[in-house]
């Protein structure tokens, strides 16, 4: 029995191993690429240079580029926040009929296809006359983000002792005042982390943004899209450039949304 333990860690370490070398591999390859030139083969770049992220940001007006981005990464954040979070907390603190109905249809978005919802979405905000505008872009980000947040701040709720909401009612505080004083503190880092969370799963969002955005509002991603696979050629070194500001992005809100919670947080407590 110990034999076979032993030959499963290794055998999962090994695997672990040979991921983050494969991972670490890809991510170092356009790192390098992007700052090279004259690199044909050898192990490393003849030349380093920043040209290529100077000729990106021209390319691209990357200020305009990344103001669209965080304007529509944190607008659908704070909007999903305040629709998410009380629809959280009725989650969390109530039992009803058809709630699980009601749990079912907010993991939809997130387990079909974008593509599924998002052509008929997209039909309907062209219509509107909000596509290839930035209230489009994000409206249209909205419909798997809502739910996205509401589930991560259910469990972050249900963490939460109800003797505290009691002990405030007991106390003489309303409905208002105790969701503001004693629940909405306890649950500020959910919260944060629900927010940065869905920045994270914005700013990443290619399907709904590319079917709605305009030259003036589509994110980093979809530009990273189009300087790919659009029409034209364009270098491949400048390409990655655009890859590394947009893994950088990412990184740096995961990273600080895993620092104020663990992902064991992010499943329902058993009644």
């Amino acid at each position: 029995m110990r034999n076979r333990v032993g030959l499963s860690k290794a055998l999962f370490w090994f695997a672990i191993v040979i991921y983050s070398f494969n991972i670490l591999g890809i991510i170092l390859t356009v790192v390098l690429n992007s700052l090279s030139k004259e690199w044909y083969g050898e192990l490393l770049p003849k030349i380093f240079t920043f040209e290529w992220y100077a000729y990106m940001a021209r390319e691209h007006d990357l200020p305009q580029l990344l103001y669209a981005t965080f304007v529509v990464a944190i607008s659908v954040a704070l909007i999903a926040l305040i629709i998410g979070l009380p629809t959280a907390y009725v989650l969390a603190r109530y039992d009803f009929r058809f709630k699980n109905v009601i749990l079912s249809l907010l993991l939809l978005p997130m387990l079909i296809p974008p593509m599924t919802y998002g052509i008929p979405l997209a039909a309907l905000l062209y219509k509107l006359r909000l596509a290839t505008r930035l209230p489009g872009v994000i409206l249209a980000n909205l419909v798997p983000v809502v739910p996205y947040v509401t589930l991560i701040l259910t469990p972050f709720i249900e963490q939460i002792d109800v003797s505290y909401e009691s002990a405030a009612r007991v106390l003489g505080a309303n409905r208002l005042q105790t969701f503001l004083k004693i629940l909405l503190p306890l649950t500020v880092p959910g919260i944060f982390t629900a927010a940065l969370l869905s920045i994270v799963r914005t700013i990443a969002m290619f399907e709904l943004t590319f079917l709605v955005a305009g030259p003036k509002s589509q994110t980093v991603v979809v530009a990273l899209y189009y300087d790919a696979y659009a029409a034209g050629t364009r270098p491949p070194q400048a390409i990655d450039a655009l890859a590394v500001v947009y893994f950088l992005i990412t990184m740096t809100f995961l990273v600080i949304a895993l620092r104020f919670a663990s992902p064991t947080q992010f499943v329902y407590r058993g009644k």
